[in-house]
């Protein structure tokens, strides 16, 4: 089994790398296998809706790390997106990510446990987490919780380290997911399959 952990901030060994790490260590304990990756500090472009991806399962644009991530997540088991506070959202870089890996390539999504964590200086994140969350809620992703919403706060990597509550909450969140997967994979042993899937409904409230 393997889990995805992103790091959305363009810091790379900064404070949302420093959560994730606490993570990633519980998952290892738990031989979940893991992979941390960042997503850098070069620009990545919004979606425009051309809808090209239905083609190909890739966007159309490949001239950053979108594409990268999809290969990715088509062999995992479990995601992790971490991200800064900028004015009370997600790192704008990372939303523009995830906008375009979730059009293209949602189906290599569905049905695997998910979570977010926000780290901030002050405030911001129960926003922020819920932005995130919104990914996995119209995807049919189980969301992974913790003992208290998964946030840390620091102004650098040292401070969050002292943030004790935030980092027990992240050490929690890998225990959960790892108990998660676990518990799906004795699912699928017992022939426990995802369920049946209708034909989408889409509607409008032009009447």
């Amino acid at each position: 089994m393997k889990v995805l952990l992103i790091n959305g901030s363009p810091h790379k060994n900064g404070c949302t790398y420093t959560a994730l790490t606490e993570i990633e260590k519980e998952l290892n304990k738990e031989n979940i296998e893991t992979e941390i990756f960042q997503i850098g500090n070069k620009p990545i472009g919004g979606c425009t809706a051309c809808g090209g991806c239905s083609k190909t399962g890739k966007c159309v644009f490949g001239n950053d790390t979108v594409n990268n991530v999809i290969e990715k997540i088509k062999d995992i088991d479990g995601l992790i997106v971490g991200s800064p506070v900028y004015y009370a959202s997600a790192n704008g870089s990372l939303i523009s990510l995830l906008d375009r890996v979730f059009y293209a390539a949602s189906d290599y999504l569905k049905y695997k446990p998910a979570a977010s964590i926000a780290s901030a200086r002050r405030a911001g994140t129960t926003t922020t987490l819920d932005e995130l969350n919104k990914y996995f809620t119209i995807n049919n992703m189980p969301i992974v919780s913790s003992q208290y919403w998964n946030m840390v706060h620091g102004n650098n990597a040292e401070e969050v380290i002292k943030d004790l509550e935030g980092m027990q909450i992240m050490r929690t969140l890998g225990k959960n997911m790892a108990w998660l997967l676990k518990c799906i994979e004795a699912g699928k042993k017992q022939g426990i399959n995802i369920p049946e899937k209708e034909e989408k409904i889409i509607t409008n409230f032009i009447r």
